[in-house]
């Protein structure tokens, strides 16, 4: 459901504090993924029209109210949105930050908390922020109503109807990594945040509601026209994806930048808001074949940056966490990016971490020749001491 509104309703005047796209301007779609009981609130974020979904989670509680997870913008929109369920179900009682390490969700948490005075916040323990490590409530989080989430999901006020899984912080030397997976026990639904995604073959709703970014990157070169049309727009959205999971596929060609400026003074979007004309991008025929290879039919994987940069820095602590998640019986996983809801099960979800494993050469399935720009990225920063080498089991 997205609301006709006004451009004030999607404001987001704090766009700076994280000034990516698209800044200011937020929409709002909500979702009801079960009836009566799960619904999804999804926003935008990118970064060079690199534009993907951001979503949060809405859980209605077994004794009455609302439990979220993963806060977006609180728009007047999104808060127009959210309200019709309260007015419905009660008043909004938990919310959840479940990461340390995303500032794209932890900079929502403190204005979405003002916006409901009477819920109490539940973040993921070892919170840190960069470059100096301030209070939570330096952070905008208030300070009397922030709890750190017990390692014991039982202790929670919420321990009935929720179970969660804390994957303990993976030191990266310039900061900590780390988790926590809800299951909501009463619709069976298991909500993450940035460990699993799976890749929709066509452009989600919210990326339809601002196709710009769909178009910028659907053509070939600068001064092919932007045509609007829906094969336009599912292109762009599939070179996206490659974009936002291998910063640099291996269909991907970057143009020398004396050419790129040069076709800047003949892009069709010159005059609009297309960085000045410049499109530095050059696709190899067989973009598509690569983008089908990534998606893999929908299948749920790890992000490649968390299995190149992160996760392999702790094998065993993130095997023991996905083992521990995949006891439940869940039907359906919520990532906070890409697709969802997916319709998933536990076998699914492990199957996903496969890559830690002994044998995992011979049974993931993303392509390694994906991986290259990656792995050098690895090495680079592993070189000049940046972050800890991978872990070899």
């Amino acid at each position: 459901m997205v609301n006709q509104s006004s451009s004030r309703d999607f404001s987001w005047s704090y766009w700076s504090v994280v000034p990516i796209y698209p800044y200011g301007q937020r929409r709002t779609i909500r979702r009801e993924v079960i009836k009566n009981s799960v619904w999804t609130f999804e926003q935008l974020q990118g970064i060079f029209y690199v534009v993907v979904p951001i979503r949060m989670t809405v859980v209605k509680l077994e004794g009455g109210g609302l439990l979220v997870y993963a806060p977006v913008a609180p728009t007047i929109e999104c808060l127009r949105l959210l309200r019709e369920l309260v007015a419905q179900y009660g008043d909004v009682k938990y919310i959840i930050l479940p990461t340390i390490s995303g500032v794209e969700h932890k900079v929502f948490v403190g204005p979405f908390a003002r916006k409901f005075p009477q819920a109490q916040v539940f973040v993921a323990p070892d919170q840190w922020s960069f470059p100096i490590n301030l209070p939570l409530s330096w952070l905008g989080l208030p300070r009397k109503r922030t709890h750190i989430l017990p390692s014991d999901s039982s202790q929670t006020p919420f321990a009935g109807q929720i179970d969660y899984a804390i994957l303990d912080a993976i030191d990266l030397k310039l900061g900590l990594f780390s988790e926590v997976a809800f299951y909501d026990k009463r619709s069976h639904t298991l909500l993450v945040t940035d460990t699993i995604v799976s890749i929709p073959e066509n452009p989600p709703e919210i990326n339809l509601v601002a196709p710009y970014p769909l178009l910028f990157h659907s053509r070939d070169k600068a001064s092919d026209p932007l045509i609007d049309n829906y094969e336009s727009r599912r292109k762009g959205w599939q070179r996206i994806a490659l974009f936002a999971m291998y910063f640099q596929p291996s269909v991907l060609g970057i143009p020398e930048w004396l050419g790129v400026f040069r076709n800047a003074f003949h892009a069709s979007d010159r005059s609009k808001q297309g960085y000045f004309g410049l499109y530095p991008f050059q696709w190899q025929d067989n973009w598509q074949q690569c983008f089908n290879s990534l998606r893999g039919n929908g299948r749920l994987f790890v992000a490649p940056i968390l299995q190149t940069l992160i996760l392999n820095r702790a094998p065993k602590t993130t095997l023991m966490w996905a083992d521990k998640i995949a006891q439940w019986d869940f039907q359906r996983i919520i990532p906070c990016h890409f697709d969802g809801p997916i319709s998933a099960q536990s076998q699914q979800f492990r199957q996903a971490f496969y890559f830690l494993e002994e044998f995992a050469s011979n049974s993931y399935p993303l392509p390694q020749e994906e991986f290259k720009t990656l792995k050098t990225i690895d090495r680079i920063i592993c070189q000049l001491g940046l972050v800890p080498p991978p872990v070899e089991d």
